[in-house]
């Protein structure tokens, strides 16, 4: 096994910009660390949820990944999308904070966002089973990965939080941008693109 492809798939999938760490970002300078630190353990169990999945149920996946991956990428889309809405509409809507930067919100995102569906379909198979398929170096693996995005998570909020003056101090001007990242995520995951370049 090639242990730094293996790091370097996980840390650039986790760290990079994405629907997670955008709403991450935008719930620290919106509600504070203490809602993103929220936010940001439902996505990590749900992260790792993910990774359980797929380390158990591989060979069934492999099976179903086209039917699964087409309602994931409709549900995503969808969620995304009103996510964004939620992010553009922060400053006027007293209610966000109970929809976007909740626990529960933070662990959905994960199950509708098709990069992390994506990444936990294919780290565990491409990456680890060829080499252990012992249960126990599954679940060492799946807590590796698990925790590689936990410390991302954390980074995003440790950046919003160190920058969140400048955030406030535009904070229409950051939450529209955030709402353009999120639609540019969905539309990128909703596999679009490559619909319109056929």
């Amino acid at each position: 096994m090639n242990i730094t492809s293996f790091l370097l798939y996980c840390v650039i999938v986790t760290f990079t910009p994405g629907p997670t760490n955008i709403v991450i970002l935008s719930t620290v300078q919106g509600f504070g660390i203490k809602k993103a630190m929220e936010y940001s353990y439902g996505a990590t169990i749900a992260f790792g949820t993910l990774l359980t999945i797929s380390a158990i149920l591989n060979t069934m996946l492999v099976a179903v990944i086209p039917k699964l991956l087409i309602v994931m990428q409709i549900i995503g889309t969808l969620y995304i999308l009103y996510l964004a809405y939620q992010i553009y509409k922060m400053d006027t809507s007293g209610s966000i904070e109970k929809q976007v930067a909740t626990f529960r919100s933070g662990f959905i995102m994960q199950f509708v966002n098709p990069k992390v569906v994506l990444f936990a379909m294919t780290v565990i198979p491409g990456f680890v089973m060829p080499y252990y398929t012992e249960p126990y170096l599954l679940a060492i693996f799946v807590a590796i990965i698990t925790a590689i995005g936990f410390l991302a998570f954390v980074t995003w909020v440790l950046f919003g939080a160190i920058f969140k003056e400048i955030l406030l101090k535009y904070q229409k001007l950051v939450n529209v941008s955030m709402a353009l990242f999120l639609i540019y995520s969905a539309i990128m995951g909703s596999g679009l693109v490559e619909l319109i370049e056929r």
